[in-house]
This record gives C-alpha cells, structure tokens and sequence, in this order.
C-alpha cells in the first residue's frame, strides 16, 4: 500500500500562531470549529502547505490544508494565494471536480503575515519521486505504471478540453502572445534570482527567442501538473484531484504539456532529476508515448513539441534557482536548498542536450 502523505513537525522558522488563527476564524466562520492541532506537509519547494486538524460538531471533515506562500519570497511574483483560490472556486463552477474544495481566503496578509487559503484535505495517496528509489514498492508494478501514465495524461487532455472562451476562465489569463510573453517574463526571473554564470542558461534564452513556434488554440493551463501534484486513490485505479494551481493561467496548451515532459524523467537521468518524479521506473511512459497519446486525446499539432520542451525545462532551471537564492541570501534555513545550484545545473545541460538533436528523449 501507498501511504497518504503523512504531516510532520513544522520546520524551524515557518511556524503558525495557532491561537492567533483560530480567533480569527471564529469571527469569519463561526461553524468552522476549533483548530486543535497544527503540522506541516514536508514536500515540496514553492509554496507552504500545512495540515489542520479541527474539532467541530459541524464540519463533515476534521482535516483541512492551510496553504501560503513561503517565508522570504516576493509574494507578487508567483505565490498570489487569491489567485489561485480563485482558480479552484473557478474550476469548481465549471464542473472540473478533480480539485480539492476552496474553503475560506485571508488576502491581506494582516493575520499570518502573509496571505493564505483553506481547502478540504483530499483523502488518498500521492506518488513522489521518493517513491521511486530502492527497494521499490512490490505495489508499483510496471503494469500499474503504465496504466496510471495513461491516466495521467489523459486528465492533463481534458483539462485542455475545457473550452475557457464560454466561461469565466478565461479571464485568468491572456491568451494572445502568451509564449511571447511567458518567454520574457521567465528570462526576466532568472536574471532578478541569478547567482551563478551558467553559459547555458544564456544560450537557452537566446534559441527560446528565435525560435517561437505559431500560437495554438487556447486552454487553461496547470502549469506545473506532474505526478506528485496528483492524489490517487488508494487503490491506485483512478485520480481524486490535482493540487498546485498557483501558476495556472491560460494560453497555449502546449507550453503545459511542454512542463510536463520537462519533469518527465527517464532512467539515465541523473540524482537530483529522479527527485522530482518517479517516471523513470518500469512500466512508465516516455516523453514520445507522452506525446503519442496526448495527440491522440486532442488531435492537436505536436510537431513543435520539441520547443516547448526546452521551455519546460527552462522554467524549471529558474524556478530552482529561485529556491536556492532564497536560501543563499539566507531568507530561509531549509537544509535541502543548499545544494540547489546544481540542479540548475542539471536543467540546462537537459535542455541544450535537447536542442542538439531536436527530440524529446
């Protein structure tokens, strides 16, 4: 059996006034109840995601999450907690049900020092890089994997499906010059979070700006959708909901599938990489058979696929750079992101590896 995240001590420095969060919550909602018992969710590197217990005669559930941005970050650059509230209440009245029910938002940041939100704590089981290391769980065979590949993808074409133009959703995001847009934006970031010289970061930026593929129809976009965003059952036979939506928007539906396959990583990929996700095991898709059925679920043009790629990747080398300028500016004391610049490192070397043959493998 895959066990349900399980939350643990809060970290030294990203502790919650319990007291002080429960009077508040009386007085905004007085049929919540009482929040015995507070702990943290270690997973995870961007935003901070904490486990509430409470005691309620009234609630259907005693587990909620408490989600805001982490200590030491530029809150308006990409952890905007109303925005992302927003995204699930959003979702939710169009019917898109693998989410976890929004519950309250506090945006001002006058309670906790910070914006934050409560959701429903979804019951099951996430699927984590961890869970890819030695020995294996006899649980995932390569049977089950391919199966739960197949699964995961296709929850990631019918989220492409929702047509954004005939709800609110598309008011998240501006669709037209999105990739344009999303190219400079990200150079932008890096530079702001840069503290090494890494050559190819430069040589990335400069093939992402000549080589723009044409705009596709717009979606709304996860953004960051791989497999430890997702709860499964704890059977492991279907997905309960997709978590993380702080960088959902819309645009080009491509560029999300683009992320995805930038996490997707394969059995020679090193260390750090085999962290971020457990496709690498056996039975798991690769980036072609990625490719191959999101085509099929869509009908969309991949042949440029390979561009969004490299974005990913891109992204994903500065959003770990961003992490580890937290932690060398000693805005936060989380021993993981000390070594960081390495997978930085690791990122860019995948991606100019990528623009020399011009594939996805």
């Amino acid at each position: 059996m895959i066990q349900q995240d399980i939350p643990t001590d809060i970290r030294k420095g990203e502790s919650i006034d319990l007291n002080l969060l429960n009077l508040y919550l009386k007085t905004q909602l007085p049929d919540f109840g009482t929040i015995t018992e507070i702990k943290q969710f270690p997973g995870g590197y961007s935003n901070l995601t904490y486990w509430l217990k409470v005691d309620s005669n009234h609630s259907k559930s005693t587990e909620y999450v408490l989600r805001r941005p982490p200590f030491g970050a530029n809150i308006k650059s990409g952890h905007d907690m109303s925005r992302e509230f927003r995204v699930l209440t959003m979702l939710q009245k169009v019917g898109y049900d693998k989410i976890p029910k929004p519950i309250f938002l506090e945006s001002t940041g006058s309670v906790l020092n910070a914006p934050f939100y409560i959701m429903e704590r979804l019951q099951g089981c996430i699927l984590r890089g961890k869970d890819g290391k030695n020995p294996v769980n006899p649980m995932l065979t390569p049977v089950l994997l391919n199966d739960l590949c197949q699964k995961l993808v296709e929850n990631l074409a019918n989220l492409h499906q929702i047509d954004v133009y005939k709800t609110d959703l598309v008011q998240i995001g501006k669709p037209d010059g999105y990739v344009k847009r999303q190219i400079e934006g990200w150079i932008k970031r890096y530079h702001h979070a840069k503290t090494d010289d890494i050559q190819a970061m430069t040589t990335i930026e400069t093939w992402l700006q000549a080589f723009e593929p044409r705009p596709q129809v717009a979606a709304f976009l996860h953004n960051d959708y791989k497999f430890d965003n997702v709860v499964w059952t704890h059977d492991l036979t279907q997905i309960v909901g997709v978590l993380d939506w702080e960088m959902a928007t819309v645009g080009d539906p491509l560029a999300d599938l683009g992320a995805a396959l930038a996490y997707w990583c394969t059995a020679e990929a090193g260390a750090f990489l085999k962290t971020m996700n457990l496709t690498h095991l056996k039975g798991c898709f690769n980036r072609q058979q990625v490719v191959a059925q999101y085509a099929a679920l869509t009908g969309r043009d991949l042949s440029d696929i390979h561009f969004y790629y490299v974005f990913g990747l891109y992204k994903n080398a500065v959003i770990v750079q961003q992490i580890y300028a937290r932690w060398k500016k000693g805005l936060t004391q989380d021993p993981r992101f000390a070594h960081l610049i390495h997978g930085v490192k690791d990122l860019s070397a995948m991606a100019i590896k990528a623009i020399e043959t011009g594939n996805v493998d």
